[in-house]
């Protein structure tokens, strides 16, 4: 996977007319940011218009990349947005999960409702979603990034060590603090209840 400042050189290169050289970013991204979109879409088909939408808009979008943080941060990002937008087209409501683990390795589930056809129901769903968006959006880049491949990519704790090049403890210690960032924004926004998550929270403090 490239650093950052390789994938900045790569940019400069592009910006300065190599269009050819965009394909070093596709060959380093595209099978995260495909994992990316079949884990949240659920179909290959889709996943792979989605993917190839997503570095499209990169591509289209790419001068105005500031380089603040890194050019596959910014694409997870944009990856899941088109997903979610996919998904709002389509009405595809599935079940995100947000996962409450201690350090010791023990796990408990806190489920947004799968798909129903009630009115009311769909509307809910549609303000948790917008909600777990809005509070994706508020966690600094580094836990952003890491929550967005373990919980919506789905990818395994050594192959996001490997994709950031950082150590497995690493990655399981900042997935715990994401999530329990995460879980703190939505309390204080109202959007889940009080009372389901707190002994989750007193053991993931632990």
């Amino acid at each position: 996977m490239l650093t950052h400042d390789e994938e900045m050189q790569v940019i400069e290169q592009i910006l300065a007319g190599d269009k050819d050289a965009f394909e070093i970013l596709v060959e380093d991204q595209k099978k995260v940011v495909f994992t990316l979109a079949l884990r949240m879409l659920g179909n290959e088909e889709d996943a792979y218009d989605i993917s190839q939408e997503a570095f499209l808009k990169a591509y289209t979008n790419l001068p105005g990349f500031r380089g603040d943080c890194k050019f596959s941060s910014w694409l997870y990002k944009l990856t899941t947005n088109l997903c979610l937008d996919f998904i709002r087209k389509r009405n595809r409501h599935k079940t995100v999960p947000l996962v409450y683990e201690d350090e010791d390795g023990d796990s408990e589930y806190l489920e947004i409702p799968d798909e129903t056809f009630s009115p009311e129901t769909q509307t809910e769903q549609k303000q948790l979603r917008e909600s777990v968006r809005s509070g994706l959006d508020q966690l600094p880049e580094q836990q952003r990034e890491i929550l967005v491949l373990r919980e919506i990519g789905g990818l395994r704790y050594d192959e996001i060590s490997q994709q950031l090049n950082i150590e497995e403890g690493t990655v399981k210690s900042r997935i715990f603090r994401a999530r329990k960032k995460l879980c703190e924004i939505l309390l204080k926004d109202g959007n889940i209840s009080s009372e389901l998550p707190s002994k989750q929270m007193e053991r993931g403090g632990r």
